[in-house]
């Protein structure tokens, strides 16, 4: 049995309105100073200013800092933390999607330890204490706000690197799912999906643990009934409030058994092709289970049965439980709006061969239940190339 080192670092606020008490939570961090890290997204739809409302309620001094964009920078976190060096903060605040809070968590490290991002690339680099922080989701995805990581892009190459410390843990996450409602019918579909793929990799990692499999399994319970109700009722919040939870959850199987081969492989089309996040890892999902199955069918057996009896399971016809629960989440997939096939994102096919190259250079591929050569990298980018969803 692999071994265990996790420890509950975040408070879990869970609920609407929650983001009402924020200045009630500062305040009992002993905080006085906030600087809210947010976008002019999260501003424009008002989430903002009522997180902001709540801390002056409260007493709390509130600056703030808006320039942080998807797939956050290193030039993004170099701004932000030159903003924390004018007003000096005691708390940090994470408010919106991944991207806020990575960002917030990169600067964290800069502004407490020095140095540069790249000096913190990997884990457990962080060289002192750190400032507490509070992540308060507006989109539910990528579970950052339960990880001691943050995903910062390399301003010129593009390469993300990960960067994690049990320091850079979040101190409280406050889940507040009426903010989830406002999201555009995108963004709700692309993190929906980067959730669903965290829960069914961190199900069957090298690193998978009794612990893990309980987060990850509950994860991918609250998503697969939630998410499909979401993008059809968006305003149904009973719906929302289990993708919250169930993004939450998988981002807690993250933090203690990691991610595989999907990651690895949608890393590279981000960085060389520009496409989102979400839609990387949906385009790459399916055909890893269809990869990994021969290793690790008996799990994915038991993920097929969770959600065999719902509208979409009924509707697949696979021959194997592994090859159902492929077909489950390319419909799912497709049913969120997002592309199937890789050759409808721009992906020229002639760019498979330094795809598969730069995937094997990809930290969460270590960590795939069935090991992949460059070969295997390139076979899996190839099936995706012209895959197709049965009507």
């Amino acid at each position: 049995m692999e071994p265990i080192d996790f420890q509950h670092r975040t408070r879990l606020v869970f609920g609407p309105r929650t983001i009402d008490r924020l200045g009630e939570l500062a305040i009992q961090l002993g905080c006085s100073r906030a600087l809210v890290v947010s976008d002019p997204g999260v501003v424009a739809a008002g989430h903002f200013q009522r997180g902001v409302d709540a801390l002056v309620r409260s007493g709390i001094q509130v600056d703030a800092f808006h320039g942080v964009h998807e797939n956050p920078s290193t030039e993004d976190v170099a701004a932000g933390v030159a903003v924390a060096q004018r007003c000096q903060p005691d708390l940090l605040i994470g408010l919106g999607g991944g991207s806020s809070m990575d960002c917030a968590k990169g600067m964290n490290f800069i502004y407490s330890c020095g140095g540069r991002m790249e000096d913190y690339w990997g884990v457990g680099k962080a060289t002192g204490d750190m400032l507490p922080m509070i992540a308060v989701p507006t989109t539910a995805g990528t579970g950052s706000e339960a990880q001691s990581f943050a995903l910062i892009s390399q301003q010129e190459t593009h390469v993300k690197m990960a960067c994690g410390d049990p320091r850079a843990a979040c101190r409280i996450a406050v889940l507040d799912p009426e903010l989830t409602v406002t999201q555009p019918p995108r963004i709700t579909a692309l993190t929906g999906i980067d959730a669903v793929s965290h829960a069914l990799e961190s199900y069957v990692t090298l690193r998978r643990n009794p612990l893990s499999v309980c987060y990850s399994r509950q994860a991918w319970q609250l998503l697969s009934s939630g998410l499909p109700v979401v993008l059809q009722a968006p305003g149904d919040l009973e719906a929302r409030s289990r993708v919250q939870l169930g993004a939450f959850f998988a981002g807690l199987a993250i933090e203690t058994s990691m991610l595989g081969a999907a990651h690895a492989l949608a890393n590279p089309l981000t960085a060389r092709f520009g496409i989102t996040h979400g839609q990387a890892v949906g385009l790459m999902l399916p055909q890893v289970i269809c990869f990994n199955g021969q290793q690790v069918g008996a799990w994915y057996d038991e993920l097929w049965r969770d959600v065999a009896h719902t509208d979409l399971g009924k509707s697949c016809t696979g021959e194997s439980a592994t090859s159902l629960l492929s077909e489950f989440v390319t419909r799912l997939v497709a049913l969120a709006g997002l592309e199937t096939q890789l050759q409808m994102v721009g992906v020229a096919e002639d760019s498979i061969e330094q795809l598969a190259k730069d995937a094997t250079s990809q930290w969460t591929g270590t960590f795939n239940p069935r090991p992949l050569s460059q070969a295997d990298f390139k076979e899996i980018y190839q099936r995706t190339y012209s895959t197709r969803v049965a009507s």
